[in-house]
């Protein structure tokens, strides 16, 4: 069993939790993502790790109530425990393979938008651990929305807000901010790494093809299973089929093809459309497991 020590609401329907899980804790790096089980009836829900103790032995997840399993979720409380807390999961950023020197030589900008601002603040607070630091954009529809905004500002070299309605900071989306930033501002940067809804990633990714910027973007609001079991997370990079769970989940933004995985992600949500996506994709419906789920629908997060 895996104790909850912390919780705390960050927004109306958005959670933040510390979790005792030493072996996670003690392996995890940036990037990464758990699988936590209420019970054992409970569904399987991928959440990517937004921070760790090694020393409390604790990881921090933080999840939006979409559905049935995630409102349990947040009916827990400090004292309660998880039956299961798999992990870690995935591939770590790539930015844990550089060198300290080459991540001091780069200007990298995160891009948050909602729920995404959990998994760009790992990065954001090791690079600042490794003597680098990365300026940041946090991204909502209103101010009320804005996470860990006090976090971020510890460790970002500059952060930025945008909100849709002007409630706060910038008026507009994230994508304005960036394009007024480059183009306005002065600022120049060698790589941006956003992550939020599929929307946004693609506007983004759209401008920074533009502004000659290398992009990588993180396709884990698209997982399901997280085991490469389902097929939800199934994916057109370059032409080349990937899975975000198993491959992910970050990938080269300007090589995603996220019109297709958005009307994929719609498809997916219905029983009825599931069959048709085992049916025409065949042995690359799943990846690398060998099974397909027996189409029981299981919720996705913002994560």
């Amino acid at each position: 069993m895996y104790r909850i020590l912390k919780k705390r609401q960050l927004s109306d329907q958005i959670w933040l939790m510390d979790v005792l899980a030493p072996r996670t804790a003690r392996s995890c790096l940036p990037g990464q993502f758990v699988i936590v089980k209420i019970d054992e009836t409970g569904e399987r829900i991928p959440l990517t790790i937004c921070d760790y103790d090694r020393e409390k032995e604790t990881v921090t997840i933080v999840f939006q109530t979409v559905g049935v399993s995630t409102a349990r979720m947040a009916r827990l409380n400090e004292g309660d425990s998880f039956r299961d807390f798999v992990g870690p999961l995935g591939c770590p950023s790539e930015l844990t393979g550089r060198t300290a020197e080459e991540l001091k030589e780069k200007r990298i900008l995160f891009v948050a938008g909602g729920v995404g601002t959990a998994p760009v603040y790992p990065q954001v607070k090791w690079l600042r651990q490794q003597g680098a630091a990365a300026d940041c954009i946090i991204g909502a529809r209103s101010k009320n929305l804005i996470i860990l905004e006090e976090e971020m500002k510890k460790e970002a070299a500059n952060l930025y807000i945008a909100t849709d309605d002007g409630s706060y900071g910038f008026q507009g989306n994230v994508s304005n901010l960036l394009g007024d930033l480059v183009r306005n501002q002065g600022k120049a940067y060698d790589l941006v790494i956003a992550i939020g809804p599929l929307i946004m990633m693609k506007f983004v990714c759209l401008l920074t093809k533009e502004l000659n910027i290398p992009t990588i973007v993180s396709m884990n609001p698209i997982m399901v299973d997280g085991t490469g079991m389902c097929g939800a997370c199934r994916l057109n990079v370059g032409g080349e089929i990937k899975f975000a769970c198993v491959d992910g989940p970050e990938f080269d933004g300007h090589l995603v093809n996220f019109d297709e995985a958005m009307k994929r992600q719609a498809i997916y949500k219905t029983e009825e459309g599931r069959a048709m996506l085992r049916l025409q994709e065949g042995d690359t419906h799943h990846g690398g497991c060998g099974f397909c789920s027996d189409g029981k629908e299981e919720e996705t997060n913002g994560r």
